[in-house]
């Protein structure tokens, strides 16, 4: 099963996706909650940080960018700097084309300003969102400018992903609009519907995509069990002509109907720690529509379970992050190797070990790094990393590739390859990441990370590269004490000593 969800995801390639709906901007506010206000009984916040991201439609579009879709955006925002800035921050993904984001003068740009507290709690906790926005229907100028840019759009892509939030966009007219020319095109529509009790103009769309609360108003029946799913989903699906119902159920995974033989399943999901779940059907959604527009061979092609299942586990990477964050393809091959039991090296390129350490300092985990040659592991390596562990949240352990350990050590060095010194490293507990760096040293790396705490030997004293990079950023430079008598040169010269020439019995 999981050699089939790998090979489908690798093969997928680049799809160009069109996304459609209600674009918004998420703005974040963080600060320190440890007092009340003599004022009146409220929290007082110190703020500490500022941050603003893409959401609704927009966090689709961002988090289709980072699957490595190419991405064309459809939807009104506001002549203002919320709009403006919208538009630069998915310019800046470099595969977002926002041509299609219309300026419109009668209407602010939704945004949602989210107030997040950090007292005494491990995570940050979400205290106040103030929103803005307005809900009526767009004007018939707006909608024409829309029909004019969908005219040209729906040739270019391969799929097209409907996000409605009610914010006015995808109104009836418009929005069947949009399915008819996509079906025209032989395009699939998938469809994260509005809280409504009338999907007609979702008329004809291949994935409509509820959750459980949708699909009660939707259908008009109580939704509370395997039953009562098909028996809400046929009554969606055929009075609507909507060719699959997909409905997320949290913890229990999604419930797939397809009118085609009236096919049923439930996909599971594996348990998660909530951290937060805003973003998580955005990401449903990105992840649904890349499969849905991949172009596969007849070996690959996926089914509409296969594509959920993968959807399911792009949603569950993201219920784990706090906001909107997108997820790789590379963070999504590797959960889909841990759900197969596959024991997965440590061994990061890179490019994927600055995304995976992202994710970690939105956490606020503490980032260690310590570096070396490591030929042939002997127990003062272990004393150094059990130490450098001890120093924060996740440790990084960089080692020199094989040309950089020759031209450090000599032609006879390295005894073992880059590789098995990687998959050593990678069986000890304390160690989370390994990283190969060609450089002579790890100052460029060191850069490119940023760590929280750098961790060498005593006898690095005074000479520890990076040192002042870290020291400047606000991190600290941890000497560990060394124990004597142990070193590689040490062991390969009692070897040869012991040995010489002679013969071994293996």
């Amino acid at each position: 099963m999981y050699e089939r969800l790998i090979d489908i995801f690798r093969a997928v390639g680049s799809p160009k996706a069109l996304v459609v709906g209600d674009f918004m901007l998420d703005n974040y506010l963080y600060g320190n909650t440890d007092r009340i206000s003599p004022e009146a009984p409220v929290l007082v916040m110190n703020v500490t940080e500022r941050e603003a991201r893409p959401g609704g439609a927009g966090s689709v579009a961002v988090d289709l960018a980072v699957l490595e879709a190419e991405v064309a955006c459809l939807g009104v925002i506001g002549d203002d700097e919320n709009g403006r800035r919208m538009r630069q921050m998915l310019r800046q993904t470099g595969r977002v084309n926002v041509d299609g984001l219309i300026a419109a003068a009668d209407r602010p740009t939704t945004s949602k300003q989210r107030v997040v507290g950090l007292a005494q709690h491990r995570h940050r906790q979400q205290l106040l969102r103030i929103d803005e926005e307005n809900n009526g229907e767009i004007t018939v100028q707006v909608q024409k400018q829309l029909q004019t840019r969908l005219a040209e759009l729906i040739k270019w892509c391969d799929v097209v992903c409907l996000a409605d939030y009610n914010k006015g966009v995808l109104c009836g007219d418009f929005c069947r609009q949009v399915i008819s020319q996509a079906r025209e095109q032989g395009q699939k529509v998938i469809v994260d519907p509005a809280r409504t009790n009338d999907y007609s103009r979702y008329k004809g769309a291949w994935i409509v995509k509820p959750n459980r609360g949708e699909l009660t108003l939707a259908s008009g029946l109580a939704v509370d069990g395997p039953q009562s799913w098909q028996a809400a989903a046929e009554v969606i699906s055929k009075k609507y002509d909507i060719e699959n119902v997909v409905v997320t159920l949290d913890k229990q995974g999604a419930y797939v109907y397809q009118s085609k033989g009236g096919k049923q399943e439930v996909v599971p999901t594996r348990p998660r720690s909530v951290y937060d779940v805003t973003g998580a059907g955005d990401m449903v959604l990105a992840m649904l529509g890349l499969l849905a527009g991949g172009r596969y061979n007849k070996v690959v092609e996926p089914t509409i379970s296969e594509i959920v299942w993968l959807a399911n586990v792009a949603g569950g990477l993201e219920v784990e992050r706090f906001g909107c964050v997108g997820i790789s393809r590379e963070e999504i091959l590797m959960e889909l190797a841990r759900q197969h039991g596959v024991k997965t090296s440590k061994l990061r390129s890179r490019d994927g070990l600055l995304k995976e350490l992202q994710w970690h300092r939105q956490q606020k985990l503490k980032i260690v790094f310590t570096n070396g040659c490591f030929d042939i592991l002997h127990p003062g390596h272990i004393n150094l990393l059990s130490f450098a562990k001890e120093q924060g949240d996740v440790l990084v352990v960089a080692i020199n590739s094989d040309r950089s350990v020759r031209q450090l050590k000599g032609p006879g060095r390295p005894i073992l390859s880059e590789q098995e010194r990687a998959v050593l490293l990678s069986a000890l507990e304390a160690v989370d990441y390994v990283v190969i760096f060609d450089e002579p040293d790890p100052l460029q790396l060191i850069e490119q990370i940023g760590p929280d705490v750098l961790v060498k030997g005593s006898d690095w004293q005074g000479k520890v590269v990076g040192q002042e990079l870290v020291e400047e950023r606000g991190g600290q430079v941890v000497l560990m004490p060394l124990v004597k008598g142990f070193s590689t040169t040490n062991i390969i010269e009692q070897v040869l000593k012991q040995y010489g020439n002679q013969p071994t019995n293996g």
